[in-house]
């Protein structure tokens, strides 16, 4: 996308390399390479002027800066899945334990938006595992295609919402530097649309 709109930079290209930044003299831009649920916090704290990142990371990480525009790319969505005796469980509102990656985006949904009593188990992998082994009845998961659920007997029970890559700005970068990202903003919006 942004090669689209003639934002290079030639070091990047080397799939050899193991450099972190790279920079385009001529355009006076820096990029570096970061862990996704990092990203939020190098734009929130200055590091980076702008970031790309998931939806998800943006919801859980809750950091302070703003969402310009969603990218379109890397569609999926937060759902909560398990074994389809699980949905009485949550039609009805009754206690359940839940198993994610994502408690901040679990706890919003069930407490704030179903208001419902749950416990969460924080996993890191494998989430589809939990409700199998009977650790939790539900879980809350990006879901892709879906066919690792099928495949596990498991199916979607409730969407949260739609996730997708996302641009972020830093807010004391926004009005500082406000043309620039403004003009990288729209430029990236013609690519897009």
């Amino acid at each position: 996308m942004f090669e689209k709109i003639g934002i290079t930079c030639e070091e990047m290209q080397d799939k050899s390399s193991r450099k972190l930044i790279f920079v385009n003299e001529d355009l006076k831009m820096r990029f570096f390479l970061a862990k996704g649920p990092d990203v939020p916090t190098y734009v929130e704290y200055g590091a980076a002027d702008i970031g790309i990142v998931g939806a998800d990371t943006l919801m859980e990480e809750g950091r302070k800066l703003y969402e310009v525009l969603d990218l379109k790319f890397g569609q999926c969505r937060m759902c909560v899945c398990g074994p389809e005796s699980a949905q009485k469980s949550l039609s009805s509102n009754q206690f359940i334990r839940v198993a994610t990656k994502y408690p901040n985006i679990a706890k919003d949904y069930f407490y704030n938006k179903k208001h419902q009593t749950v416990e969460f188990i924080k996993l890191n992998g494998s989430i589809e595992l939990a409700p199998i082994v009977g650790l939790s009845e539900v879980i809350v998961d990006i879901v892709e295609t879906g066919t690792t659920l099928r495949e596990n007997g498991l199916q979607i029970l409730e969407e949260i919402c739609p996730l997708s890559a996302r641009m972020v700005v830093n807010q004391v970068s926004m009005r500082m530097k406000n043309e620039r990202i403004a003009g990288l903003i729209e430029q990236l919006r013609t690519v897009i649309e």
